[in-house]
């Protein structure tokens, strides 16, 4: 998926939701537990009652990881199962070097076909590169996230004066584009969102922490919004763990459709 179909699709469904399926079992309702695939069957339902408004679904890598092979097969499974118009991130966060990261690159985009990934830049532009070699994937590297211990490195001042998050948004710049790079970005730090727009104008940004986060949307479009949206807002636990009943499937589909209405005003006073 290139950049402008992604924006076709913000445009056709007033919305730049992306929703984490941070699957837990410990979390999931109890009478989902007895199924074969409790995972599986956990995100299938709230895919069918969110696809309507979201724009991107995004698997936490981990969650399925701790399971071994099985959550694995959950893993696939669920990818098989979003529809193929809406966006997929690998939320893996891998950032390794050489034929590793080549071999993390293959995993992701060929043997399980996600459109995106997230990155790593620690180690710099070979643990990046083999990502960008895949033709119509996307990475989405780490720029300035909003975990407290965010601010040990980021915000440190490099050898040419600047926080070490700017320097990654200006060196990464040549090493991708607005087609085949993101950038995450945290939702609670908005006064640094307007930073990182002015630095990378034309990119896409994920933006994790809005809902149970505390991260304010509003802020996020006023400061992060360009010509083409450029944001893809995350919400994981706020809507997929809004019930831990029977309706808990009506119940995220509820609390998407909060976001996704708010998400069109904003289209409408930031963006069109």
């Amino acid at each position: 998926m290139n950049k402008a179909e992604l924006f076709d699709q913000i445009k056709q469904k007033s919305s730049f939701l992306c929703v984490g399926l941070d699957t837990d079992l410990t979390k999931i309702p109890q009478h989902l537990r007895k199924n074969s695939d409790p995972l599986f069957e956990f995100n299938k339902q709230i895919i069918d009652a969110t696809a309507d408004l979201a724009i991107a679904y995004k698997p936490n890598i981990a969650f399925y990881e701790a399971l071994g092979p099985k959550g694995w097969e959950s893993l696939q499974k669920t990818l098989e199962y979003i529809p193929n118009d809406i966006f997929t991130i690998a939320d893996a966060k891998r950032g390794d070097i050489g034929n590793t990261s080549s071999l993390y690159a293959k995993a992701f985009f060929e043997t399980m076909d996600f459109d995106s990934i997230t990155v790593a830049p620690y180690m710099g532009v070979d643990s990046v590169k083999p990502f960008l070699t895949f033709e119509g994937k996307w990475v989405i590297l780490l720029a300035l996230t909003s975990n407290e211990g965010s601010l040990d490195f980021q915000l440190i001042a490099s050898k040419s004066g600047k926080p070490l998050f700017q320097e990654v948004l200006e060196k990464s710049q040549l090493w991708g584009n607005t087609d085949n790079m993101m950038y995450v970005v945290g939702a609670t730090r908005g006064e640094k969102i307007a930073e990182v727009r002015q630095i990378v104008p034309e990119h896409f940004f994920l933006v994790p922490g809005v809902g149970a986060q505390g991260g304010s949307l509003e802020e996020v479009a006023k400061f992060g919004m360009n010509a083409t949206c450029g944001l893809l807002v995350n919400s994981s636990r706020g809507i997929i763990y809004a019930s831990q009943e029977k309706d808990f499937a009506a119940a995220a589909k509820v609390e998407a459709m909060k976001l996704q209405q708010e998400m069109s005003e904003l289209l409408d006073k930031y963006c069109y």
